[in-house]
């Protein structure tokens, strides 16, 4: 009498976890993609040390060709998802060749899906830690879901030729960190052209010019104490200034919060609590995000001209 070999319980509840985790991938990027798009106001995250979550949800690394990487990350982790549970919804009494034949080829898709996520999501953690400074405990949930995953699939399968899924991660791995070497090969922090002066990283040139009436109240904000504050990479920060236009810009009392900015005064910012990028500080109350020039102007009992030549779209 021979024993029947027992099916190890992570063999048996693997798919299962794959979909569980992906689900909670597609939670978080659901969460930071409202913040994106201005649904919500900001990510709920502590400020302190080198936790900002906002600082690395607003750097020039949080998006790829005008996306926000959690959108991206969305359809990944859906994926997963829809890869883990379809053969699940096939019956194995009615159809069974076909619901194992889909289980051989998702398992190698599960394998090269993972395999991709943990390469690119160990890039992501190498910018935010190296490049950017700070880390988000949001994108730190996404890493090691993407450990897990890889993990669960690695181990959650009897492979039968060892040798070809080797092969599979390098190859897939290779292509994965060279895709994302190249998309963020042009994400690096610009630098003025022909400066050699300059101290400090500086953030993209403003292309719009300014009107006289942006120029009125840039001074005028100048002149009542409104201070404005934000970071060299904050492409925001960048999109307060277009508002302006360079002229009206060069008029602000703007606080350069990144200690590796261009005459940074990162105490200030602390001082003044300032937890996310661009915000001002008018009489004594903090504004967060972009704000219009009217409600500058509105702020600050600006009398002089509001024929504002740039809006926010």
């Amino acid at each position: 009498m021979t024993r029947r070999r027992t099916t190890p319980w992570i063999h048996r509840w693997s798919r299962i976890l794959i979909a569980a985790i992906a689900v909670l991938g597609i939670l978080d990027t659901i969460y930071l993609t409202l913040v994106d798009w201005g649904v919500l106001k900001e990510a709920l995250c502590p400020t302190t040390g080198i936790i900002d979550c906002n600082a690395v949800l607003n750097s020039d690394y949080a998006k790829v060709f005008g996306i926000p990487l959690s959108v991206l990350g969305f359809f990944a982790y859906a994926g997963m998802a829809a890869l883990a549970l379809g053969p699940l919804l096939i019956n194995p009494q009615e159809q069974k060749a076909l619901r194992s034949q889909m289980e051989q080829l998702t398992w190698l898709a599960l394998f090269a899906g993972s395999t991709a996520m943990l390469f690119f999501s160990g890039y992501l953690f190498y910018l935010m830690a190296f490049a950017i400074g700070k880390l988000c405990i949001y994108c730190l949930f996404s890493t090691l879901f993407s450990i897990a995953l890889f993990v669960i699939t690695l181990f959650g399968h009897a492979w039968e030729d060892v040798g070809q899924l080797f092969f599979t991660g390098i190859v897939v791995g290779m292509i994965a960190l060279i895709g994302t070497l190249g998309i963020y090969a042009s994400a690096r922090t610009p630098t003025t052209a022909g400066n050699t002066t300059t101290v400090g990283q500086v953030g993209a040139p403003i292309q719009n010019t300014s009107g006289p009436a942006e120029i009125a109240l840039a001074r005028h904000l100048t002149q009542v104490g409104a201070k404005n504050y934000g970071a060299y990479w904050c492409p925001h920060c960048h999109d307060q200034k277009e508002l302006f236009g360079k002229e009206a810009t060069a008029e602000l009392d703007y606080v350069e919060c990144d200690p590796k900015g261009t005459n940074p005064r990162p105490k200030l910012c602390q001082a003044a609590n300032i937890k996310g990028y661009p915000s001002w500080v008018i009489k004594g109350q903090l504004y967060e995000g972009v704000q219009s020039l009217e409600k500058l102007a509105d702020l600050t009992d600006y009398k002089g001209p509001r024929n504002f030549k740039n809006s926010l779209r």
